[in-house]
């Protein structure tokens, strides 16, 4: 029988996982590689490579946060020309990256990219066509209405959103437009599961995408919960996912757990609760964590305001800003996200319909 697995389960294993570990920023998600998982993994990320267009005569510039960056740049070296891995680096640094590497090809977020043609319009008074981009992976994030098209218009380029592993970073999927169902790497690679039971998605609700890793060396009987979720489709077609739904939250590419906000917040006197307000109102998203207190006495403290900021730093690279209710929480209250998004659907996946 089947193993059901979700990021916290990956990251309970962390002290006894072998391998080469492909490690969150916040470690809430381990994902062992085998030599033999590792080639399997970059040789599906060089594929969605060549599926986006990439060839011998390419020079790519990845521009992922880890585990994904390095994976990415090791298969655009197979794949491609050259090959240089920059981080989500600030968009000057980044033009200039790719300016002096005379790069081909950009693999991004879809904000990254997005804020760096904002950049390029407002800030550098750059012509985007300048670049000399002929085609951009977009990958990590799901991405706002239009943002394929628009890139395709605005740089001339060919523009591709690649599905990749929440664990791994690495690609399982691929399509052209924003109209197209996902197109998977591998068969058997993907699935659709119930939001509220360890079984295959029936119906015409909401469904979860699972990775079925079937060759991997300790994993190969799981079945992970991505923590994506995507919209009804046609029989057999495997849809883009729009939504996420679980105790992590994705913010600019990172996976950011709220468990660990809990705790942090509980381990400081006088929190009642809180809220994590996520939007994406210009190019890239916000986030804003709203903390109750239980005493009037400590909404005024710049120095409680502080530990507050200090243990959210710690948690994640994303920056999260820190405000304070200016009531006070008369009876503890769970911490709850206010997706202004529209992504995330809740922490119950139970609770989802």
């Amino acid at each position: 029988m089947a193993r059901w697995l979700t990021r916290d389960d990956l990251g309970a294993a962390a002290g006894t996982a072998t391998g080469l570990l492909l490690v969150s920023p916040d470690v809430s998600s381990v994902f062992p590689l085998s030599p033999a998982d590792r080639s399997d993994v970059v040789g599906l990320t060089g594929a969605a490579l060549r599926e986006a267009g990439v060839g011998e005569d390419d020079r790519v510039v990845v521009a992922l946060a880890e585990p994904a960056g390095a994976l990415w740049a090791a298969a655009a070296a197979d794949v491609a020309g050259a090959a240089a891995r920059v981080g989500p680096r600030g968009r000057m640094r980044l033009h200039h990256a790719l300016s002096t590497l005379k790069a081909t090809t950009l693999v991004a977020t879809p904000t990254g990219a997005m804020d760096l043609l904002s950049r390029l319009h407002l800030e550098f008074l750059l012509d985007p066509l300048d670049l000399g981009l002929r085609t951009i992976v977009l990958t990590g994030e799901i991405a706002s209405k239009r943002t394929l098209g628009h890139l395709a218009a605005e740089f001339g380029a060919t523009v591709t959103e690649v599905l990749a592993s929440p664990f791994s970073g690495g690609a399982l999927a691929w399509r052209r437009a924003e109209e197209e169902p996902l197109r998977p790497l591998a068969d058997g690679l993907l699935g659709l599961a119930a939001l509220d039971k360890d079984v295959p998605a029936t119906g015409d609700g909401p469904a979860e995408l699972v990775v079925t890793p079937s060759g991997h060396s300790t994993l190969g009987a799981a079945v992970l919960r991505t923590g994506l979720v995507a919209a009804p489709a046609a029989a057999g077609a495997i849809p883009a996912p729009a939504h996420t739904v679980g105790e992590h939250v994705l913010v600019r590419g990172v996976w950011l757990a709220l468990p660990r906000i809990d705790r942090a917040l509980a381990r400081i006197d006088g929190v009642a609760g809180w809220e994590l307000a996520i939007s994406r109102q210009g190019t890239l998203d916000t986030a804003v964590l709203t903390v109750a207190f239980a005493r009037r006495s400590l909404i005024g403290s710049p120095m409680w305001k502080a530990r507050i900021e200090q243990a959210v730093r710690a948690l994640t690279p994303v920056s999260v800003a820190v405000e304070i209710a200016q009531d006070v929480a008369e009876t503890p209250s769970p911490g709850v996200v206010n997706d202004l998004r529209g992504h995330h659907l809740g922490r119950d996946r139970a609770l989802i319909t």
